[in-house]
């Protein structure tokens, strides 16, 4: 069974993400030093926006 075609998506339709994934996030933060992976856990963190 195939997709319809309304169903597709386009890649140029995608956009820009806003913000980073978690794994992403946790790397930033660790390089800043807000992060320790030993007492902090890794759900509830903030949002970070990505750097244009």
């Amino acid at each position: 069974m195939s997709l319809d075609r309304s169903l597709k998506l386009s890649a140029n339709l995608a956009g820009k993400r806003s913000v980073m994934t978690r794994a992403e996030r946790i790397g930033k933060m660790t390089a800043d030093k807000k992060f320790d992976a030993k007492k902090d856990k890794a759900l509830g963190l903030p949002k970070t926006l990505v750097s244009k």
